[in-house]
């Protein structure tokens, strides 16, 4: 495990096993202002967010004290504070540090006012104001929901009716892996796993609704660290294709303009220069073919979503007798199919 400090929200920073985990500890940030790393956003309407951080008291466990235990000291909370009752208003506090494929939070939050809503949740996988995930609890409504808002509309919620205690901290736990959802509330599981395969990454957001006074502490991040698609285009190629000799993915990037290698079989070989092959491979939307000693060489344009030229890929396959330009193209050519089958754009490709 390495730990690193890096202040403000962000203190505590380890790998382990392949997993990264953030722990957010707000001491020491100075209160009635939101913390860094995170911005107030707002779905649907009504006025602007005022996320903030207050003092409370907030016990370090989640159990209740004893009767007559000496009050917890306080501690910082990040806290929704603003109280327009606006029916379809959801204020966000987006932590930027982060987009998240897999990953498991725990945090804890209570439920302080509101007069038409008490609601406090957490959207993940969020694109934008308009299109994420949402599990939240309700005091008022007495519920534990999850939904999906796709192009700003709302599906129907899933979950059941389940009190939720206002003015009382509660721990929501939230585990995303793939397109499987778990969620966990003071340590029981209200629903069962659920599935959908809309987004696949995003940013993570602490959610309220309407006038709300909700506040939240104690998160902890748990999650696999997000890296290009490119390597991820490699590996998958190199399971379903294990006898290639060489592959390497080119292309360019939003920080870096000049083409190199982004993704490849050898490590060594990530950022190596794309030469003049791969550019005019690309530059005029046509495979190139060349024959080596025991190897052919295969250089193909590589497509977005949309059929856009955006990389090169240069294959390399043991030759056989009589072995032509052209099959070698053919078989070349599959290996670049399947990656283009899920490329979508060229940021996501490398970033």
């Amino acid at each position: 495990m390495m730990r690193c400090i890096f202040g403000l929200a962000l203190v505590l920073q380890a790998w382990a096993a392949g997993a990264a985990e953030l722990v957010f500890d707000l001491g020491g940030v100075a209160t009635n202002a939101p913390p860094a790393g995170w911005r107030a956003a707002l779905a649907g309407g009504g006025q602007h967010p005022d996320w903030q951080i207050r003092l409370d008291d907030a016990p370090e466990a989640v159990a209740t004290p004893a009767p007559g235990a000496a009050s917890p000291a306080q501690r910082a909370v990040l806290a929704q504070v603003s109280t327009d009752p606006t029916d379809e208003r959801f204020p966000l506090l987006i932590y930027e540090g982060q987009t998240l494929g897999d990953f498991r939070l725990t945090l804890r939050f209570k439920t302080v006012a509101g007069t038409v809503e008490r609601m406090a949740g957490v959207a993940f996988r969020l694109q934008d104001e308009k299109n994420f995930y949402v599990v939240r609890a309700s005091a008022l409504g007495g519920s534990f929901r999850f939904y999906r808002v796709f192009n700003g509309v709302r599906d129907a919620p899933i979950g059941p009716a389940i009190a939720i205690t206002s003015g009382v901290w509660h721990e929501l736990v939230i585990e995303a892996t793939g397109n499987r959802f778990r969620f966990r509330l003071d340590g029981q599981e209200p629903m069962p796993e659920l599935t959908d395969s809309t987004f696949r990454e995003g940013k993570l957001a602490l959610w309220t609704k309407s006038d709300s006074v909700s506040y939240f502490t104690d998160l902890r991040l748990v999650y696999t660290p997000r890296e290009a698609q490119a390597h991820e285009l490699v590996r998958d190629a190199l399971r379903k294709y294990p006898r290639l000799r060489d592959l390497r993915i080119y292309a360019t990037s939003s920080g870096r303009p000049e083409l190199r290698v982004v993704g490849a079989k050898n490590a060594g070989d990530l950022g190596q220069p794309g030469e003049s092959t791969e550019r005019e491979v690309m530059a005029r939307n046509v495979p190139f073919a060349g024959k080596g000693k025991r190897s052919y060489l295969v250089t193909l344009p590589l497509h977005d979503l949309n059929g856009d030229v955006i990389g090169a890929v240069r294959v390399e396959m043991d030759t056989f007798p009589g072995q032509t330009e052209d099959n070698a193209v053919a078989r070349a050519l599959p290996v670049v199919r399947r990656m283009e089958q899920r490329v979508t754009t060229l940021k996501e490709l490398t970033e």
